[in-house]
């Protein structure tokens, strides 16, 4: 799945106000509910938490990257959030967490599921594209930021087979 399919405009939000880790998985499943009328944030937000619960989905330098499964979920959707503070997440690193992305999967997991869980941690450790997502000051200008900073996996691979 191609980044475009899998985080619309709709489900970027920037500047986010959260008062902890919590209420920002409250504001995250509300995002992630929003392209997936059929789910209740309520049961994604559950469904986070449980994750959390397994380890903490920090990233290291103020990264998370919260995820679950859902029975009733075909493809894979996605949320992107800039936190207008940093929140406590429980990080390995300490660091307090400022940019959140979420994704919800199916609940079997196929090769393209997981492919998309490499694309992701993979652009969210890239430290050139997260400084650009930190600069943005609206929802538009973050999700253009993520769409303009993210080389598909298929270019990397071009551009190394060229050299």
């Amino acid at each position: 799945m191609t980044l475009e399919q899998l985080i619309s405009p709709g489900s970027v939000l920037c500047n986010v106000h959260a008062r902890s880790k919590k209420h920002s998985l409250e504001i995250l499943s509300e995002l992630l509910a929003n392209p997936n009328p059929d789910i209740a944030n309520e049961e994604i937000f559950e469904k986070l938490i449980e994750r959390e619960r397994l380890g903490c989905t920090s990233l290291d330098k103020g990264i998370a990257f919260p995820h679950c499964r859902i029975s009733s979920v075909q493809t894979s959707c996605g949320a992107l959030m800039k936190l207008s503070e940093a929140v406590d997440f429980d990080s390995p690193d300490g660091e307090s967490v400022d940019l959140i992305f979420g994704l919800i999967l199916p609940k079997e997991l196929t090769e393209s599921d997981h492919g998309d869980i490499a694309m992701i941690t993979g652009f969210l450790t890239n430290d050139t594209l997260t400084a650009k997502l930190r600069s943005a000051n609206s929802s538009s200008e973050l999700h253009d930021a993520l769409l303009a900073g993210h080389v598909p996996a298929s270019t990397k691979l071009k551009s190394v087979q060229t050299r």
